[in-house]
C-alpha cells in the first residue's frame, strides 16, 4: 500500500513537473513571437502594424474556413511573422523609392527563404515556418519560392497570401499611395484563381468590407482615395 501510494505520488509530481515545463515553453515561444514582430517594427513600422492586422484577419478567415481550433495558433503567427525574413533585406532596397532592378528584386524575394530558416529554429513553430516560406506562391504555380500550384500550397499561406495582398495595396508605401478599398478588391477578383484561391478571396472580401474604414482611418487616407 505503501509504496503504490509512493509511485503515485511520484507519477503525480512527474506529470506536474512536465506541465510546468510545457508552459514555460509556450511562454517561451509567445515571448519569442512578440520579440520578432518588434524587431518588424524596428526595422520598419508599417510592416509591424502591417503584420499585427493579418493576424487577426488570417484567424477570422481560418474560422471561416473551418480550420481545427488546434490548427489556428500555427495560421496566427504565419501571419504575424510572414515578413520577419524582410530583417535580412537592406533597407536600400526594401525602402526605396524608384523601380527595384532584377537583381535588387531577386533579393527581396528571398525574404520568404529567411522568415522560414528563422522560425523553423524553434521548437513549436515548425508548421508556421511553412506557411510563412509558402505565403507568396500562387495558385496557378507562377509564385515563389518553390512555385507550388493549388492545394500543393498550404491553406495557411494561401490566406496569408490574400490578406496580405490586400493590405499591401491600400497602404501607403515610401514609393506609391495606397490604392482605395474598391480598386484592392477588384485586383483581388481579378487575380482570384490566378494568383489567388477563390475561396480565400471570397470568404476574406466580406471582412475587407466591414473593416475598410477602420483600416483607412488608421492609414490616414481615404477609401475613396484617387487612383
Amino acid at each position: 500500500m505503501i509504496s503504490a501510494f509512493i509511485a503515485d505520488t511520484e507519477k503525480s509530481l512527474l506529470l506536474l513537473r512536465v506541465k510546468e515545463l510545457e508552459e514555460h515553453h509556450a511562454t517561451f515561444r509567445d515571448s519569442v513571437v512578440c520579440a520578432f514582430n518588434q524587431l518588424l517594427d524596428l526595422k520598419d513600422i508599417s510592416t509591424g502594424v502591417h503584420s499585427t492586422r493579418l493576424a487577426e484577419w488570417a484567424l477570422r478567415v481560418a474560422r471561416k474556413l473551418d480550420i481545427p481550433e488546434k490548427c489556428l495558433y500555427q495560421v496566427e503567427v504565419a501571419a504575424l511573422l510572414h515578413d520577419v525574413g524582410k530583417i535580412g533585406v537592406p533597407d536600400a532596397i526594401l525602402k526605396k523609392t524608384s523601380a527595384l532592378t532584377a537583381e535588387e528584386r531577386a533579393i527581396i524575394n528571398r525574404h520568404p527563404e529567411y522568415s522560414w530558416s528563422i522560425l523553423r529554429l524553434f521548437s513549436g513553430l515548425e508548421e508556421a515556418s511553412l506557411y510563412a516560406l509558402h505565403h507568396h506562391e500562387s495558385v496557378d504555380g507562377s509564385g515563389y519560392p518553390a512555385g507550388l500550384k493549388g492545394h500543393d500550397i498550404p491553406l495557411a499561406s494561401r490566406i496569408v497570401s490574400v490578406i496580405d495582398a490586400y493590405d499591401a495595396m491600400v497602404s501607403n508605401r515610401c514609393y506609391r499611395k495606397g490604392l482605395p478599398h474598391e480598386e484592392a478588391i477588384r485586383r483581388l477578383l481579378a487575380s482570384s484563381g490566378s494568383q489567388f484561391d477563390s475561396g480565400v478571396v471570397q470568404t476574406f472580401i466580406p471582412i475587407a468590407e466591414q473593416e475598410a474604414a477602420e483600416v483607412f482611418a488608421a492609414a490616414g487616407t481615404s477609401t475613396a482615395a484617387a487612383l
